[in-house]
């Protein structure tokens, strides 16, 4: 277990009790704590073990990235949106593309938009795998952690090979794709979809009927539905309490309503019921990269808009317009037209959203992410009050937060 606490403690009398006899206890759990998926404070008040009220209290990861879109072109963006949740890289990309080819009004070539869905579907899994493993670890599975990571690296080679990178893919772009498949990639995806399913089998083997996870599960965290919907709380947390909400059937985006999938929810709002959702994602992420596979369409990976996309380098080489454009675009940037712009995916956390402010630059004027980890940590501390110190352990771990994404 690794509820370890950090030492600093502070004895207060309850005001409740008539001689103040009854002390309470004013804990810190974290920063520095393996539990909290990151830099995250959470002041304990404790009645014993049981906790009385919970605080959390982010910023220790804040790396001011919204403001720093305001200093690079719309192109250089890209990077930063990486570091935003490095856990889903791929899902910011994409929904920051998605915003800006908006404002310039440019449609994204069919194989484009379909390998996007390819990989933001391999990059739900990819985060599910982490969650799973560290949310297993915190709660005694030892073992999970590892198998989650040794099948986590077939999907790191996946990613190196369609970007050259493992983590920090940046391999969207405003009007397409950085490049067009590399040799081997979708063969490798492929093999992975055929492999991948046996992995849930046994992830689930080992974990469903545990009675010490169960334990430590079922009855755990719940929340009332109303206040999550108050507090923002979206994504696999909301669809476990019975909403089926997820932007990808509601609000499709980037060519989602062209595939069938369904969308898994759970009534017990616990911790089990999380749980159980992200285990069926993992499953009809499979089913969509399947059909994106079998239907990939052929042709360009980027939009023909000379002004906006990078000229192929054998005509640059060779026609003096496209080395114009090419030499413009990378001094200069691309200037969007004047306007506002909210674009809303459905990342592995939860619903994601990027507004995007252009006043006719070649930098934005504002960008601001609206992301999921921010929204749903608001709930942690009525989720842990009345639970045990334990039980905190557990709720942390169900909702799946990463701290760049709420600190930004």
């Amino acid at each position: 277990m690794s509820e370890t606490l950090t030492p600093t403690a502070t004895l207060e009398p309850d005001p409740s009790s008539e001689v103040g006899s009854t002390r309470r206890m004013t804990l810190n759990m974290g920063p520095q704590h393996p539990s909290t998926h990151g830099v995250l404070r959470i002041v304990l008040e404790l009645d014993g073990e049981t906790v009385v009220r919970a605080q959390p209290e982010i910023g220790f990861l804040h790396t001011g990235i919204e403001k720093q879109c305001e200093t690079k072109t719309y192109q250089q963006v890209i990077p930063l949106t990486d570091r935003v949740d490095y856990l889903a890289n791929l899902s910011n990309n994409l929904c920051y593309c998605l915003a800006v080819e908006k404002l310039l009004g440019i449609e994204v070539p069919p194989r484009a938009v379909w390998t996007r869905v390819l990989l933001t579907e391999l990059t739900r899994i990819n985060s599910h795998l982490v969650w799973l493993g560290t949310h297993a670890l915190d709660l005694g599975a030892m073992s999970m952690f590892f198998y989650c990571t040794r099948d986590r690296e077939e999907l790191l080679k996946i990613f190196e090979m369609f970007s050259g990178q493992r983590l920090m893919t940046s391999y969207f772009r405003i009007g397409g794709l950085a490049l067009d498949h590399p040799r081997g990639g979708l063969a490798a995806t492929k093999k992975f979809i055929e492999m991948f399913p046996s992995k849930i089998d046994e992830y689930e083997t080992l974990l469903d009927n545990n009675p010490i996870w169960k334990n430590r599960t079922i009855g755990v965290g719940t929340v009332p539905v109303d206040t999550m919907l108050a507090m923002g709380v979206t994504g696999p947390m909301i669809r476990a309490a019975g909403i089926p909400w997820d932007a990808r059937k509601d609000e499709p985006y980037s060519g989602y309503q062209n595939f069938e999938f369904d969308v898994p929810t759970r009534t017990e709002n616990d911790v089990y019921a999380r749980y159980r959702v992200r285990m069926e994602e993992m499953r009809q992420s499979l089913r969509i990269m399947g059909q994106a596979l079998e239907g990939m369409p052929e042709g360009p990976v980027q939009a023909d808009a000379p002004k906006v996309v990078l000229p192929q380098r054998e005509k640059m080489k060779t026609q003096m317009e496209a080395l114009i454009y090419h030499f413009k675009i990378v001094t200069e940037g691309v200037r969007v037209p004047p306007g506002e712009v909210y674009q809303v995916i459905e990342s592995p956390r939860g619903e994601l959203g990027y507004y995007v402010v252009s006043d006719g630059t070649s930098k934005p004027f504002r960008v601001h992410m609206r992301t999921p980890s921010f929204g749903n940590i608001q709930a942690l501390g009525v989720m842990c009050e009345g639970g045990l110190i334990a039980d905190t352990i557990s709720c942390m771990g169900s909702m799946d937060f990463v701290l760049g994404d709420t600190d930004r």
